[in-house]
């Protein structure tokens, strides 16, 4: 059993890990803006409130803990003004900036398994294959990536074990990316988008929270460690898979480039590109997935 304490862990993502970790048998401490109570008979489950974009009482609570879980951002999906790059920058350096600051005092032996994203690589046409030890790109969010990876960095200097986990797109049951995916397909409207030969690195939540348990508790691994199924896929065979495990047809004509690029801005390129993103690490450490292939994942969560 081990006592952790999460960012963001009210998110898509971070919700799914509160309950699971409980089920656990670990006691988890979440940092909500808002005062919260935890439901009658979640014995292991606690909040503490504070913005973890500012300093705070909050922060006397982190070192108290063996694990720290940092998932605090603001969503990228969402069109890019300058208000939102803005936004989505410093929700990410500040929260894990506080996170850090607070284990400066007692970090110790403490793990500190910081969010990041393979977007970290930048957005590629190409089929380079991606493991931890490739350079970081040069647009948007693979600079962010690097400057949110350098703030959780500075915690092995007070002798905590950071792990950089570097996630692909989740998929997962009520909410998340499939929420957005399923409902065009529903209405035979599923489509590639651009050239549909953009790489898609993926994984399903159940192995996510796998790995997370994992480097929790090898005490070996450290540094970045790309958070992704074995198999990525090119978007176009993201599409059939989804097709064939929602039993509908898909829509093969791709959404041009151009049209996306109107609607969405600089974020279309998001969509456009992609990393063809491996976990090298994790699978030289041994871990096993359950879910390394597209088709069995989606037919596991939509079935």
């Amino acid at each position: 059993m081990m006592k952790i304490f999460m960012t963001g862990g009210t998110g898509f993502v971070g919700g799914y890990f509160t309950r699971e970790l409980l089920q656990l048998g670990h006691e988890v401490t979440v940092l909500t803006r808002s005062r919260r109570q935890p439901p009658e008979g979640d014995s292991g489950l606690s909040y503490v409130s504070g913005n973890p974009m500012a300093p705070g009482p909050w922060q006397e609570t982190v070192a108290q803990h063996d694990v720290v879980i940092n998932l605090a951002g603001t969503s990228i999906f969402s069109p890019w003004t300058k208000k939102t790059r803005q936004s989505i920058l410093e929700s990410r350096v500040m929260s894990t900036r506080n996170v850090v600051d607070a284990l400066s005092g007692g970090g110790k032996d403490k793990v500190l398994l910081s969010g990041s994203a393979v977007g970290y690589y930048g957005g590629r046409l190409d089929d380079t294959i991606l493991d931890e030890e490739s350079p970081p790109g040069r647009d948007f969010l693979a600079e962010v990536g690097v400057a949110w990876e350098e703030e959780a960095g500075r915690a092995v200097s007070f002798g905590v074990r950071v792990a950089l986990c570097r996630f692909g797109i989740v998929f997962g049951r009520h909410g998340g990316a499939l929420s957005k995916m399923v409902p065009p397909f529903n209405l035979h409207f599923g489509s590639p988008f651009g050239s549909g030969k953009q790489w898609f690195p993926w994984i399903h939540q159940e192995d996510l929270l796998r790995i997370m348990v994992f480097l929790m508790e090898r005490r070996n691994i450290s540094g970045p460690v790309n958070c992704t199924a074995p198999h990525p896929v090119r978007n176009r065979e993201l599409v059939r898979a989804l097709a064939d495990a929602l039993h509908k047809m898909a829509f093969l004509p791709s959404v041009p480039a151009f049209t996306l690029r109107i609607v969405l801005g600089d974020f279309a390129d998001v969509i456009l590109k992609g990393q063809r993103a491996v976990p090298r690490k994790l699978l030289d450490e041994g871990f096993e997935f359950k879910f390394p292939q597209i088709a069995e994942a989606l037919r596991d969560l939509l079935d």
